[in-house]
């Protein structure tokens, strides 16, 4: 199983949209490990276009803290699971704490002052 976290400074950026790159993990569900950790930068942002492209990268869930309402209809379209509201950590320390099962997904609105495709 593949599980992206937006990244930014090394740690979960707080608004998906604007994070630099994304740091994608391979985990074992059952055994509740990571196996590997791949940082790729992100594509320009552009509307609907994160969500096909990590499923082009093999992700089935993505892990982040703010994220807008459309953005959360758009990857639930695209059949990735969304892990929303977690808190700025180390990507790693976010991943095992899902799989533990200790992070529910909690969405959050996106919050900041440009425009683009968040909607509350």
């Amino acid at each position: 199983m593949r599980v992206a976290v937006p990244v930014l400074d090394g740690l979960l950026s707080s608004h998906f949209g604007g994070s630099p790159e994304v740091a994608l993990f391979d985990v074992d569900p059952v055994t509740k490990k990571i196996l590997s950790r791949l940082d790729l930068p992100m594509p320009p942002h552009q509307p609907g276009l994160l969500p096909v492209w990590l499923k082009d990268q093999g992700a089935e869930v993505v892990i982040c803290g703010g994220i807008g309402g459309r953005a959360q209809a758009i990857f639930a379209q695209a059949g990735i699971q969304l892990v929303a509201g977690a808190a700025p950590d180390q990507p790693e320390m976010i991943v095992v704490a899902w799989l533990d099962g200790r992070l529910k997904n909690n969405p959050q609105p996106c919050n900041h002052d440009h425009h683009h495709d968040c909607h509350h």
